[in-house]
């Protein structure tokens, strides 16, 4: 079900699902023996992903939103629940996962070799990615010589190079300068015109209205406000 605009009504449409999560669990160990106890950090967290949508995942520090985001990527294993994925997967980590001796274009050769991208596909896509980001000029620029910004931009780029069904977004604007979050946005919308779905991590949600749906992880759930 859409809205007048196209946007999807409150609530994801299943028969459209490009991701589920359901019953979602994990813990952690807490502690030294012999106090050692498990945390209870998810607790049967559920959450549908429909095509061409952007929806917001917000929760207090410790809620278990990047825990919940590195399970529907498949980096952590959960301790129950399934997730169902089709098309491809970008994943943008918090903390960019980069090699200090590469250059902005070893990296994207690297993922595009990793993704199974012929070479002018990887150049068109990087060429791209450059152009709507803004730092072309640290193209040859080793990563440990670039700053924290330029870093955000190539940890976002390589998310984006293979053009993925689902985007998954973890803090992707910190260390952003404001024009290159405009520019974020922009290419979000780019994403969800083009039947692409969108799921960014966020402390807070500032800019509630460029989002589909927002869901809060509470008491290790997710739940729709």
């Amino acid at each position: 079900m859409t809205q007048a605009d196209g946007r999807p009504e409150d609530g994801p449409d299943t028969d459209r699902a490009v991701l589920t999560a359901a019953g979602i669990e994990k813990a952690y160990q807490r502690g030294l023996w012999p106090a050692r106890r498990r945390v209870p950090v998810l607790r049967g967290a559920d959450l549908t992903l429909t095509r061409g949508e952007v929806v917001g995942l917000v929760g207090e520090n410790g809620s278990g939103k990047s825990t919940l985001m590195k399970i529907l990527v498949g980096a952590l294993a959960s301790d129950a629940g399934t997730v169902t994925r089709s098309g491809r997967l970008g994943y943008c980590p918090q903390e960019p996962i980069l090699y200090e001796r590469l250059t902005c274009d070893e990296h994207f050769e690297l993922f595009g070799r990793a993704y199974g991208l012929s070479r002018e596909a990887e150049a068109r896509a990087r060429r791209e990615i450059y152009a709507a980001l803004g730092f072309e000029r640290y193209a040859t620029t080793r990563t440990d010589r670039l700053s924290g910004g330029t870093l955000a931009k190539l940890n976002l780029g390589l998310a984006l190079l293979a053009d993925p069904e689902v985007l998954l977004l973890d803090e992707p604007y910190a260390g952003f300068d404001f024009d290159t979050y405009l520019k974020f946005w922009d290419l979000v919308a780019e994403r969800r015109q083009a039947g692409r779905t969108v799921l960014i991590i966020s402390h807070f949600v500032t800019d509630q209205e460029r989002f589909d749906r927002i869901v809060e992880l509470r008491d290790g759930q997710a739940v729709e406000r």
